[in-house]
């Protein structure tokens, strides 16, 4: 009769082999779909869209193998695997051919609209004034416009690509619905927060506690910024509409009191962030030299950053302009990179990679707010001390705001999407506004029925992943308080040495990168910060309550 070591020994042979024919199978298909897809967007070309759709059916259909599938419950129900690698390797495969077990049919069609979908917004362009206009364009008008028709007129372009896009996204949002279904699942959206690691009403309920404690601090926000933008564009508070705020969603905090683009105006974004970032221990000039980082017709107006092979070739898609927003979104993406480089090379292949998508954007995030940090001015984009520190207290304030109307934002997005996938029936134009008003308090603009929702990418190309960027939040400020005060000591003199320290980065890279996937990512949170995520961090950095 054969011991229980013998037959965890036979299950753990069993599944080296297929992990072993399976890697073989799907590397080259995903290094080959990654740099279709990075062609894409950078040319817009549409032999690329259609190839990198290929490539990614192909993949989902490796998956989607029903003999694997079985194998992999039949050793998941047998219990855990003494070698952990090989047990956390089960664990994700499993969950991965979990969600894929649809018909070939099925993947074709979502591949197809999803694709379909992703061009069409990478080729947008807004018509503004019989003028086909960037998004860049549309945001400075937002920011520095006081014409109030032009303002108008500009918010009302941007939402354009909403009534191209709309039919074809409840299409797809049905047909994610038909498979989730298929697979035993309420909805789409429940079942892949359940195979991404993530408890639904666990979410709910957080977002719901953010709610109630950023309420206040959100109510004197939104007064005093009324405020000023009804002096500034001499209309009543309760006159003011979308197209006042300084970006079409209102995700990012005007410049009510300060504007930092004068810091950033004469300076070079891409070299400067490569200087910072080889101060704080990491060495992003490859990442940059295979990068592609300023605007050109046809090229994906967006950001993204790509690991193309779970290696060296890591890659970051920009639009640079000499901006504030600009350099945040560079700190940003190459938060991602620096992750993707510095994850252990020893690890096997499925366990290269981040532990969820919430910690790599908690990295993304740590690196992207200091382009409002008064002490990282000084430091890297050379203010002036006297004119920074006129300006010092605004500056941090403004850190502050950005968060706190992120995270107002941010709860409109994930209610309304988990919504969409409850009942895509339903009045969603209307639903929009409604969540608009609740978690924003911006006034519906009077008498419109356009399909504003669906203008914004994340529905039909990233599909319930927004709540990411707020739990990322949370974990960056997390990871940033336990650096200030565990790795560098606290002090008066903590935030000067975050800035330029490398031992932010040897603390990351060991710490937080390198582990990859052999953590799930509350284990990684509570390794790195020895506690598990909090929201506390973050609502006293709201509130100027964090390590100043």
């Amino acid at each position: 009769m054969p011991t229980p070591d013998t037959v965890t020994g036979a299950r753990e042979r069993e599944l080296s082999e297929f992990i072993g024919g399976f890697v073989a199978e799907i590397q080259p298909l995903e290094l080959k779909h990654n740099e279709a897809f990075w062609l894409a967007n950078t040319t817009g070309e549409a032999r690329y869209e259609e190839e990198s759709a290929r490539l990614d059916a192909a993949m989902r259909k490796m998956f989607a193998r029903r003999e694997p599938f079985a194998m992999l419950s039949r050793l998941c129900d047998a219990g855990a695997l003494a070698d952990p690698l090989l047990d956390r390797q089960l664990t994700l495969l499993h969950l991965a051919h979990r969600a894929r077990q649809l018909p070939p049919e099925m993947i074709e069609q979502q591949v197809r609209l999803e694709k379909s979908l992703e061009s069409r917004f990478n080729q947008f362009r807004a018509t503004l004034d019989g003028e086909r206009v960037s998004d860049n364009r549309i945001v400075d008008v937002l920011r520095d416009s006081d014409d109030l028709g032009l303002r108008r007129r500009a918010w009302e372009a941007s939402k354009q690509v909403g009534a191209e896009v709309e039919a074809d996204l409840l299409r797809l949002v049905r047909l994610r619905n038909d498979g989730a279904r298929q697979l035993g699942f309420a909805n789409y959206y429940s079942m892949s927060l359940e195979l991404d690691e993530l408890s639904e009403r666990e979410l709910f309920e957080l977002f719901d506690e953010l709610e109630r404690e950023t309420t206040p601090l959100w109510k004197a926000y939104k007064g005093a910024l009324d405020a000023h933008l009804s002096r500034r564009l001499g209309i009543a508070a309760d006159a003011l509409r979308p197209w006042h705020y300084a970006d079409p969603f209102f995700q990012e905090a005007p410049p009510a009191d300060v504007s930092l683009d004068p810091f950033y105006a004469n300076l070079d974004l891409v070299g400067l962030s490569e200087r910072y970032f080889k101060a704080v221990g990491f060495d992003v000039r490859d990442v940059i030299a295979r990068s592609d980082l300023f605007e050109r017709p046809g090229k994906c107006q967006h950001a993204f950053c790509m690991s193309m092979d779970r290696g060296d070739d890591v890659r970051v898609l920009c639009n640079v302009r000499p901006t504030e927003r600009w350099m945040g979104t560079m700190l940003h993406e190459l938060g991602h990179a620096v992750y993707d480089r510095n994850l252990d090379r020893s690890l096997p292949w499925v366990l290269r990679g981040q532990a969820h998508i919430l910690t790599t954007e908690a990295s993304a995030m740590l690196f992207g707010r200091l382009s409002k940090n008064p002490v990282w001015l000084a430091t890297w984009a050379g203010a002036d001390a006297r004119a920074l520190e006129r300006q010092a207290e605004a500056a941090a304030r403004a850190v502050r705001q950005q968060l706190l109307v992120q995270s107002r934002w941010e709860m409109v997005m994930v209610h309304m999407e988990r919504a969409v996938y409850r009942n895509p029936e339903q009045d969603l134009r209307t639903l929009w506004w409604d969540l608009v008003e609740r978690f924003q308090w911006v006034s519906r603009p009077q008498g419109r029925r356009a399909p504003d929702w669906a203008a914004k990418i994340h529905f039909s190309v990233a599909p319930c992943y927004y709540h990411n960027y707020q739990l990322g939040e949370m974990l960056a400020s997390q990871l940033q308080d336990h650096l200030l005060r565990r790795v560098l000591g606290g002090g008066t003199d903590a935030w000067p040495r975050y800035v330029r320290s490398p031992d932010v980065g040897a603390f990351l890279q060991r710490e937080f990168y390198a582990p990859g996937r052999r953590w799930d990512w509350r284990e990684l949170t509570q390794r790195a910060t020895g506690r598990p995520l909090e929201s506390r961090p973050f609502v006293d950095e709201l509130a100027g309550r964090a390590l100043a």
